[in-house]
């Protein structure tokens, strides 16, 4: 349950403007090799370019598998509060990060590790962390892992699937934009100590309690992290900022997995990639449930632009730095800010 106080209530309230549906590109994960495969390819690149923000299919990931954990979710946030709170699945409600961001939402922040997944500890706080600044260290994993939880097991299995489809999208990627090895973006999310996470969010109906017709569920930003899949359960709310830095909103679809680029990639790729700035707006009766994969590099990873991107004058428009640096810094700000600005060239 989310509880806001009528001045919190003020403060995420949108503009209740309605933006058109966004033109999105679809990637083709199974595309077999040869010209269809390179047609992906540039295709996932020109998505890139263009959004940031595109639509997978041929993904492997069986949808059953999406809908049981989607059903797992719903099932665990229909819980008592009491209910929800005492349970070790780093639960939190209201509160997105620890700036005073406020949202329509109640979730769940897990960290990925080899154990399985575990609740990030500032997600049990008052004001958790906007980023996994402190993921639960190996003790808390394998005692967690002895534990019986539905909802952790079936959200270990996916996790397992989707990591799998954001490396193959990585995979495709490296090979549109013309860089090797292979796994030189995908190697980062699949290392024991990357700092992948998954994130579950649920956006309860909107409250009968006047004014405009939406209610900010998550504010605007950017994902810090090299890339996001998301998958929700067909309802609408998601927009993304185009180019223009007009918004366009995501058509619902229960059955499609989405990517977005993430502020580490936009690095990586020396700003060829641009992270998209996104939010997710409450207006409709019925509950959005959406599971997001972030695939992270390892917290001591040196962060740079990949030498066959940098161009003819060799500049890189962003000077070294590691993941933990990157995320201490994050801690700091804001959703709306921009984290990169302070390790620009």
């Amino acid at each position: 349950m989310v509880v806001l106080a009528k001045g919190e209530l003020e403060q995420i309230a949108p503009p209740a403007a309605q933006p058109p549906p966004a033109d999105l590109w679809s990637v083709d994960l199974s595309a077999p090799a040869g010209p269809d495969r390179a047609a992906a390819a540039r295709a996932l690149v020109a998505a890139c370019e263009e959004h940031g923000f595109f639509r997978v299919t041929g993904h492997g990931v069986p949808m059953e598998l999406a809908r049981a954990a989607e059903a797992a979710a719903s099932a665990f946030f229909a819980l008592p509060q009491g209910d929800k709170e005492a349970r070790p699945l780093g639960y939190s409600s209201k509160w997105i990060g620890g700036n005073g961001d406020l949202g329509w939402i109640e979730y769940l922040l897990l960290g990925v590790t080899p154990a399985g997944a575990v609740p990030v500890a500032s997600a049990s706080s008052s004001s958790p962390s906007t980023l996994p600044c402190a993921a639960a260290d190996a003790a808390v994993a394998a005692s967690l892992s002895t534990q019986p939880c539905p909802l952790r097991d079936v959200l270990d299995e996916y996790t397992v699937a989707v990591r799998r489809m954001a490396c193959a999208v990585l995979e495709l990627m490296a090979e549109g934009l013309g860089v090797g090895p292979p796994d030189a973006l995908a190697r980062l999310v699949t290392r024991a100590d990357s700092d992948c996470m998954l994130r579950v969010n649920h956006y309860p109906p909107r409250p009968e309690l006047g004014g405009g017709p939406n209610l900010t569920g998550f504010g605007e930003h950017t994902d810090p992290q090299i890339i996001s899949v998301l998958r929700s359960n067909g309802t609408s709310g998601l927009e993304i900022a185009l180019r223009d830095g007009a918004w366009a909103s995501v058509p619902p679809d229960g059955d499609a997995f989405f990517v977005n680029v993430g502020d580490t990639l936009q690095v990586l790729t020396n700003g060829r990639f641009r992270s998209v700035r996104h939010r997710v707006l409450v207006n409709s009766e019925r509950s959005r449930v959406s599971m997001i994969f972030f695939g992270g590099p390892p917290p001591g990873e040196k962060l740079a632009p990949l030498p066959q991107l940098l161009g003819g004058g060799g500049r890189s428009r962003y000077r070294d730095f590691t993941w933990r640096e990157f995320k201490s810094s994050g801690c700091r700000t804001r959703l709306a800010e921009d984290r990169l600005s302070p390790f620009e060239n």
